[in-house]
């Protein structure tokens, strides 16, 4: 039996002048339908129109139906809309996206009706909001009147995403595509940034992404793990050839197992016809998808989002460039809050160290006049950009500003350095700035396994110096006395602040890292110190007592050599106690020679750099 359809909309039944409508966004905004009133409006004035964000023709913010709408966004998008807010013909309502719902349902934005994109009926009168359930279905049961566009080109998704054809009082029938938007291509700032992030997502945990090049990228280094799962508020292109590579199977969430949960899509037709009739991919309202305590379920919950710039104590401004509101609040919040209680989650906000051609750091002393933050410092667990990871959780004011400086663009720490010093956020002693090791190029991090467990290689920096303090102290007196030749007694801050501030283009300072959450503990270092008057350079290492053994001083060592031989070292030199034989072996593994000294008990050892193919 064929589904009979609602009547044609007589608006002047539906709504009046002053009436709040919302009207549904993101990639499924029903333009045939606002058209459909723009053309009977006559009379009306004043209608408020709330929506999320709309791409494509966001006809109604333009100037010249100022008089008959005023819109009102959740989040900023498309030219029209940020020029009507930005020339106060528009408003921009702040809101977590998880608590949208509940501003319709309360009455603090009680809705008259609501415009929505939906697919034909099926058999049974069940229409599919398509790829934009977010906050759309939350107003379809709030509102009073539901006024639908009857679309074929709207997909059918799985999930909580259906109405039935009862529940909507009048529609048009009008086939119109989705808005369609082409992944960007990615530059080799977020392809970079896409490889550190990459590095903190471990297999079987489940992910959270954006739109843009960083999650593209992201996703790109993501297509040799195992096991991950996606609970995310929005779907990309990004998604295909991750899901195409096998990386997703979904089957380790612990909330919705062996399934994609998410509430929106915007992408390109090919991902349009992924999510259609696809039972893998289950559509819900973004109160649900988006509720931290939900997104908390999944263990191992990696959220990933940007910013527009983060100040050196960690918040993070991403909705506005000073006074100019940009975007939104969005899901940023509702998922770095449920990552942060998710067991084993991770929150990470990623973005480029700098904006407009390299002539602004994002990374900032403060945060711009007129920004307004959105992830507090207390929030904020990981900070990338394309310089490196700086983990900020549970580390004081002076450690995250030396975290966030690491991670800046290299030709602005300097500047941050001095910022800081000015408010005594870093002591009168950090003087210096953190270098990179240009020989490794973009990259400054190397994930190793040993033994089966996961460990990081990279450079020495200043934000290390409680860590080298912690790993000092954790040293027996045998392993003080075989590496200083005594036994020191203290390792002061300061003097631990001397030995992490390493000018990286001269000496070079390595370090492994073991990385639990945010705990990072330096388990072995190797470093040598250059003498530019004989062209040669001094070798020394230690290793954690427990770690000893595992062969972290010979990789420390073989990257030593190839940084020295890069540099046209000529020789390299080591001094080793005589019953240190065991790191004896590793210099003479490395081809080092020993030299005759006289002293029994102090063994030289050489190593001919210049020599070496």
């Amino acid at each position: 039996m064929a589904i009979q359809l609602p009547p044609a909309p007589d608006w002047k039944k539906l709504i009046k002048s002053g009436s709040r409508v919302f009207v549904g966004g993101t990639a499924s905004v029903p333009y045939a339908l606002v058209q459909h009133l723009i053309d009977h409006s006559e009379g009306f004035s004043d209608i408020e129109l709330v929506h999320m964000l709309a791409l494509g023709d966001t006809r109604w913010a333009k100037e010249e139906y100022k008089r008959l709408f005023k819109a009102n966004t959740f989040f900023i998008g498309g030219d029209a809309i940020r020029r009507a807010v930005d020339e106060g013909r528009a408003d921009y309502t702040p809101v977590f996206l998880s608590e949208i719902s509940s501003l319709f349902s309360d009455g603090t934005l009680a809705l008259d009706a609501a415009l929505v994109n939906v697919s034909p009926p099926d058999e049974f009168g069940y229409c599919s909001l398509g790829a934009a359930v977010d906050i759309s279905m939350s107003a379809v049961r709030q509102c009073k009147q539901v006024v639908a566009q009857i679309n074929p080109d709207v997909p059918r998704t799985a999930g909580h995403s259906y109405i039935h054809i009862s529940e909507i009082t009048a529609c048009i029938e009008a086939k119109e595509p989705l808005v369609e938007v082409s992944p960007p291509p990615i530059d080799s700032v977020a392809e970079r940034i896409g490889q550190y992030v990459s590095m903190l997502v471990d297999d079987g945990a489940t992910l959270q992404f954006g739109i843009g090049k960083i999650p593209s990228a992201t996703l790109k280094y993501l297509r040799n793990h195992k096991d991950l799962g996606i609970h995310s508020e929005m779907l990309t292109d990004s998604v295909i050839d991750l899901l195409a590579s096998g990386a997703v199977t979904n089957k380790k969430k612990t909330f919705h197992p062996g399934k994609v949960v998410t509430s929106f899509a915007i992408g390109s037709r090919k991902l349009y016809d992924l999510i259609d009739n696809n039972p893998h991919i289950e559509f819900y309202p973004s109160s649900y998808v988006n509720k931290p305590t939900n997104i908390a379920k999944n263990d191992n919950m990696i959220a990933i989002n940007s910013a527009l710039e983060v100040d050196l104590t960690g918040q993070v401004v991403a909705d506005s460039l000073g006074y100019d509101f940009y975007s939104g609040i969005g899901g940023q919040v509702d998922f770095v809050t449920g990552a942060s209680i998710s067991k084993g989650g991770k929150p990470i906000i990623a973005l480029p160290s700098t904006a407009k051609d390299e002539t602004i750091s994002r990374i900032t002393p403060r945060i711009s006049e007129g920004a307004g933050v959105v992830t507090s410092r207390g929030n904020v667990q990981y900070v990338v950009t394309e310089y490196g990871i700086a983990s900020l959780k549970g580390k004081s004011i002076r450690e995250r500003a030396l975290e966030l400086i690491r991670v800046a663009h290299p030709k602005f720490r300097a500047q941050l350095l001095e910022e800081v010093r000015k408010h005594y956020w870093v002591p009168h002693y950090q003087e210096k700035y953190p270098t990179d090791i240009a020989e490794w190029g973009a990259i400054q991090l190397k994930r190793l396994n040993i033994q089966g467990e996961t460990f990081y290689m990279r450079p020495l920096n200043p934000a290390d110096e409680r860590r080298l303090q912690e790993f000092f102290y954790s040293h027996t007196k045998e392993t003080l006395r075989l590496r200083y030749n005594y036994d020191p007694k203290q390792m002061s801050r300061e003097k631990s602040c001397n030995l992490v501030s390493v000018d990286q283009s001269s000496d070079v300072a390595l370090c492994i890292v073991k990385q639990d959450g945010s705990r990072i503990t330096l388990q072995a270092i190797g470093r040598f110190y250059y003498d530019q008057n004989s062209n040669t350079c001094e070798v020394a290492f230690v290793t954690r007592e427990t770690q000893q053994g595992k062969g972290m001083a010979s990789r420390l060592l073989q990257q030593l050599i190839e940084i020295a031989k890069a540099r046209g070292i000529d020789k390299m030199m080591a001094y080793v106690r005589g019953e240190n034989k065991p790191m004896i072996t590793i210099f003479e593994q490395a081809k080092f020679k020993r030299r005759f000294t006289g002293d029994p008990s102090d063994v030289e050892l050489v190593l001919d750099v210049a020599s070496l193919s």
